[in-house]
Formats: structure tokens, C-alpha cells, sequence
């Protein structure tokens, strides 16, 4: 049995707190792209209850369901049983960006996430392949495997947090239940000792502080499965709605943003900088970002900045499940302001849609519209 944490964990000065109970927070857009792979004091946090504190050498996680041996396993087990996989991985919050969607109609009760509740980070652990096939997988009658956190969520009778995902991403070699992130034990905040990293899809399915593991023939019950983290209709409402008809978040659509302007100078050579970040999940990898001073009439296009050698050299997966930086850079000229707008495409030709008017739901979920960010053109 997990014990309540009261936990204020260290983060950055400029560390956005949406809420402490349930803690909520993430850095200043800005800050989200200082370092490649995010510093643990500006990873963003997303919790629905109470912070476990689990005592390492007590731990057990249970394998159970569609398995011909259900076992549990201690985090010893995990690191000496099972080869250790690194996988680099971006994590993003289904309300990213929620904020724009708020400026179009009023999402209620959601916090207003601007473009940071994204981090990346690089992951150590067992493939979760290796662990079902451990317990004798029944891959004739199995379909989904269901993640279960040990943490106490504030929604209804306070339920654990929990979710599945498709047994073929189960099985993915990138899927991991992971100890370890950048080298170090998961912060407590971040999961600690162990969570389920998935990378492509939305944060909420990489579940913190692992319990039980349940292989399924269908998806999970779990309230932030049936009825949680769902994409509704624009004519849905809190007071009336249909969780099961509603779309279930999983793979994350291609998106962009602006993090920060610097400004050039007027009549001088100095051009303005625009950077940020791209990020797609579903396997595909961002081909191009471009960024427009007149809504979409023209477009130039940024420049795709490379993973740095240390993590590419880490991930086995090669920067596959990775955001990418991106800059670009325009002539200085007048002092008036300027908007700027960003979108990205992806390798399958996806690109992020125009307008967040066309995306409003009443969740605020899953906003990719194009970016737009206005500054003064000099300073």
C-alpha cells in the first residue's frame, strides 16, 4: 500500500503552477526549449491525486490478466532480469496548448496550459515485450494491456489512475517500464520507482508509479480510459455528453510552437530569430516546419536543428519518438509588431491545421492548430 506524499517538488523559479493539490505545473514557454533533453527542475507535471511515496525495497508491480503465469515482480527483478533498453522520449500533456482553446470558448474546470506541458527526457528500462513474454502472453486472446497507478486520483470514489494501450504498442520495443530517466532514478514526482514510458502517444498513458499491468482483450474500464481523455464532438458539453462515443486519445498529431522572438534592431543587420519546438508521435518523424509573417500567404522555411550526439548515441531507437528544435530567421525591419505563425509537417504529409476555432472541444484536448505569437518587430 502506497502512503500519501506531501511533496513540493524543487523546480525553477519560473515554473508555472497550475495547481499543487493535485500538483500541475510546467516552465514558461519560453524556458521549454532551453536544453534538448529538459532539465528535471522544468519537466512539466501532471498528476489527477495525491504523489505516492513507495519504499523501493517493498515494491512489487503485478503482472496479471491474459498470461499463462501471473507474477510480481520487485524493482530488483526488473533491473537484473530483464535487459535494460534506453529509449530518448518525448512526453506530451493531451491539454497542451489548451489555452488558445480557451480564448475561443471557455473549456471549464481544465487548467490553462500554454505550450508547456511538453518535456523530453531519455529512458531507461524493461521492454514491456520482454516482461508479458516473461508471464506467458496469451497473444491469441489478448488485445490491449492496461497500465494501473498506485496513486489516488480526486475524481469520484478516488480511484487509481489508469489506461491501456493497443498490444501492439504494448509490444513495440519502445514501449518501457522504466527506473531510471537521464541516467538517474525517476524523480518521485515523475514516477519513481517505476512507470510506463509510451512514447508516441499521450502522456497519460505513460502511467506513474506502477501497481498492476492487466493484459486484456478489451480496453481498459479505468475512468481515464472510458470516459477521461476522450476527444469530443464541438456540440459536446461537460453537463451533456457521450464518453462512448467519443474518440479515445492515443497517438499524438503533429504540432509546432513558438517559444521565443528575439528581436532585430531597426535599419540595422541584425534579423529576428524565431524558435521552437515540433513534435509528432505515431512513428512518423517532423519534415519541415515553416513560419509566415502574413497568416499563411507565405512561408519560409526553418531550420531543423540536429539531435545532440550524446542522446542520439543513447537512444536505441534513433530520435525516432523525439521533438526537434527548429529556427528560423527574418530580416530586420520596422518597429511595428508582427505576428508570427508556425505549423509543421510530418512523413506522412500530415500538417497541423489553421485555426484552433476548428479544433474547440469542450475538454480543451489535443490542439494543433498553427501557432501564432505576436512581438514587436524591433526593439
Amino acid at each position: 500500500m502506497a502512503s500519501v506524499a506531501t511533496i513540493q517538488p524543487a523546480k525553477h523559479p519560473s515554473f508555472i503552477y497550475y495547481e499543487k493539490e493535485p500538483f500541475n505545473g510546467g516552465p514558461l514557454p519560453s524556458m521549454a526549449r532551453t536544453e534538448f533533453i529538459t532539465p528535471t527542475d522544468l519537466f512539466y507535471v501532471r498528476c489527477h491525486g495525491n504523489i505516492p511515496a513507495l519504499d523501493a525495497a517493498k515494491y512489487r508491480l503485478s503482472i496479471k490478466g491474459l498470461v499463462a503465469r501471473p507474477v510480481e515482480l520487485t524493482l530488483e527483478n526488473l533491473r537484473s532480469d530483464f535487459t535494460p533498453h534506453t529509449v530518448a522520449a518525448t512526453l506530451q500533456c493531451a491539454g497542451n496548448r489548451r489555452d488558445e482553446l480557451i480564448q475561443v470558448k471557455e473549456v471549464p474546470g481544465e487548467s490553462p496550459w500554454t505550450g508547456n506541458a511538453i518535456s523530453h527526457g531519455v529512458w531507461t528500462g524493461a521492454r514491456l515485450a520482454d516482461v508479458l513474454a516473461s508471464a506467458g502472453l496469451d497473444a491469441s486472446a489478448a488485445k490491449f494491456v492496461e497500465f494501473i497507478g498506485h496513486d489516488k486520483t480526486e475524481k469520484k470514489d478516488h480511484s487509481p489512475f489508469g489506461g491501456s494501450v493497443p498490444l501492439s504498442k504494448a509490444l513495440a520495443p519502445e514501449t518501457l517500464l522504466a527506473y531510471a530517466l537521464d541516467g538517474q532514478p525517476l524523480p518521485q514526482v515523475h514516477g519513481f520507482p517505476v512507470r510506463a514510458i509510451v512514447p508516441g502517444y499521450l502522456g497519460a498513458r505513460s502511467v506513474k508509479w506502477l501497481h498492476e499491468i492487466n493484459v486484456r482483450a478489451e480496453p481498459s474500464d479505468n475512468l481515464f480510459q472510458a470516459e477521461e481523455y476522450r476527444l469530443h464532438p464541438a456540440d459536446a458539453t461537460k453537463a451533456h455528453h457521450d464518453a462512448a462515443s467519443a474518440l479515445p486519445l492515443g497517438e499524438v498529431p503533429v504540432n509546432s510552437y513558438i517559444c521565443r522572438i528575439q528581436r532585430g534592431h531597426p535599419g540595422g543587420a541584425a534579423p529576428m530569430v524565431v524558435e521552437g519546438w515540433a513534435y509528432v508521435g505515431g512513428g512518423n518523424e517532423i519534415h519541415r516546419v515553416e513560419i509566415s509573417e502574413d497568416e499563411g500567404e507565405h512561408w519560409t522555411q526553418a531550420e531543423l536543428l540536429p539531435m545532440p550526439s550524446d542522446v542520439q548515441t543513447a537512444d536505441e531507437e534513433g530520435g525516432r519518438w523525439s521533438w526537434r528544435f527548429w529556427r528560423a530567421e527574418l530580416p530586420a525591419a520596422e518597429m511595428a509588431p508582427v505576428q508570427i505563425v508556425v505549423r509543421a509537417w510530418d512523413t506522412a504529409t500530415n500538417v497541423q491545421p489553421s485555426r484552433p476555432e476548428d479544433l474547440w472541444n469542450f475538454k480543451g484536448y489535443a490542439n494543433n492548430a498553427w501557432h501564432r505569437l505576436v512581438s514587436a518587430r524591433a526593439s
